[in-house]
C-alpha cells in the first residue's frame, strides 16, 4: 500500500513540475514573440513658418501703394506636391536632395512661401488673388486698370550643409512683376533672390527653422524690390 502510495505521489510531484515548465516555456515564447514584433512607426513632425504676426502692425502713415496680383507660387526646383522637409549635402554630394524621414511641412513649400510673401506685401497695399479667374478683377482706385501680377518660382528650398558641422537654410527664387494688357503680358521687372540663414543644429528643426528664417527674410526684400518696380505706368 505504501509503495503504491509512494509511486502515486512521484507521478503527481513529475505531472505538476512538467505543467510548471510548460507554463513558463510558454510564457517565455509569447514574451519573446511580443518583443520580436515591430513597433508601430512613429508619426513625422509637422513644422511650418510659425504664426506669423502676434499683434496688429503699427499704422503707416505713408500712402498705401497700389493694389497687386499674387499669382500662385510655383516650385519648379522642388518635388512636385512634396511635404517633405529636404537637405542636401553640398560638400559631398551636391546634386542630390534628400528628405528627412521624420520631418514635414505641413503644407508644400511653395503655399507656405506664398503666406509669408502675402503677410509682408499687405502691410502697405492690398493684395489680390491673381489666377485665371481674379486675373479679371479690375481695381476700380487706378482708374479700371488691371494691377501688376507677381509671379513668383522658388528654384532652392533646402538645409544645405557645407560641411558636416555648418549648414545653411538656403533659399532661391525668381520674382516676376509684369503688367496685364489686351496684348498680353509686358515685363515690368524680375530678379532673383538667394538667402542664406545660418542653422542653429544639423537636423531637421534646426533646418526648418533656418529655413522659416530664410523664407521672412526673402519675403521683406521681395516686398521691398516690388515697391521700386510696383508703380503705375502710364
Amino acid at each position: 500500500m505504501n509503495t503504491i502510495k509512494s509511486i502515486a505521489t512521484s507521478a503527481y510531484g513529475i505531472s505538476a513540475r512538467g505543467l510548471f515548465g510548460l507554463i513558463f516555456s510558454l510564457s517565455a515564447v509569447a514574451l519573446v514573440g511580443c518583443s520580436a514584433l515591430p513597433e508601430p512607426p512613429s508619426r513625422p513632425v509637422m513644422y511650418d513658418f510659425g504664426p506669423g504676426p502676434m499683434q496688429t502692425a503699427p499704422s503707416d502713415r505713408r500712402a498705401p501703394l497700389p493694389a497687386l496680383g499674387l499669382a500662385e507660387v510655383d516650385a519648379p526646383g522642388l518635388p512636385d506636391g512634396s511635404n517633405a522637409v529636404l537637405y542636401r549635402l553640398a560638400y559631398a554630394d551636391a546634386q542630390q536632395l534628400r528628405p528627412y524621414a521624420q520631418a514635414r511641412w505641413s503644407q508644400p513649400p511653395a503655399q507656405l512661401l506664398q503666406q509669408r510673401l502675402r503677410e509682408h506685401l499687405g502691410l502697405r497695399r492690398a493684395v489680390l488673388k491673381a489666377d485665371d479667374g481674379a486675373a479679371q478683377v479690375r481695381d476700380t482706385a487706378q482708374g479700371g486698370n488691371l494691377p501688376p501680377v507677381l509671379r513668383v518660382e522658388v528654384e532652392e528650398f533646402s538645409h544645405t550643409f557645407t560641411s558636416a558641422t555648418e549648414s545653411v537654410g538656403l533659399l532661391r527664387l525668381r520674382a516676376t512683376v509684369v503688367d496685364l494688357t489686351p496684348a498680353g503680358e509686358k515685363l515690368r521687372g524680375q530678379r532673383v533672390f538667394v538667402v542664406r540663414t545660418p542653422a542653429r543644429s544639423a537636423d531637421a528643426a534646426g533646418g526648418v527653422a533656418a529655413l522659416a528664417e530664410a523664407s521672412t527674410q526673402a519675403a521683406k526684400e521681395v516686398a521691398e524690390w516690388v515697391e521700386q518696380v510696383g508703380a503705375p505706368q502710364s
